[in-house]
């Protein structure tokens, strides 16, 4: 796991969520609700290109409507268990939260070089 990705709120524009992405070097953003800390989905660049294919303006989209609702794992949550929910739903990405709100996000990276420690050992 690595620490928490750079974070939008659900509620402001796809056009700001692409700055940050190009500003913070990355392809995703974890999508929070404001009241409550907890993550409610993730935007990838991925996510903003199809917006932008189906004639969206990005300066007039919502995070929240072109995110993708992704659950979070938590940290009891087995490498096997993450990697199974990655491929079912085609994640690269996947938040690690517990009661206290976002810990931080898994990525496709990281759990493959859990699964190979795994099995070195």
């Amino acid at each position: 796991m690595q620490p928490p990705l750079t974070t939008v709120n659900q509620h402001d524009h796809v056009a700001a969520a692409a700055y940050l992405m190009k500003h913070a070097g990355t392809t995703a953003l974890m999508v929070m609700d404001a009241q409550n800390g907890q993550p409610v989905g993730i935007i990838t660049d991925a996510d903003i290109t199809r917006a932008i294919a189906d004639g969206k303006d990005a300066n007039d989209t919502w995070v929240d409507a072109v995110m993708t609702t992704r659950p979070a794992v938590n940290t009891t949550t087995s490498i096997r268990d993450t990697a199974k929910i990655m491929t079912a739903r085609h994640l690269r990405h996947l938040p690690v939260a517990s009661d206290s709100g976002l810990l931080g996000v898994a990525d496709i990276i990281d759990v493959c070089r859990a699964l190979i420690s795994a099995t070195q050992r």
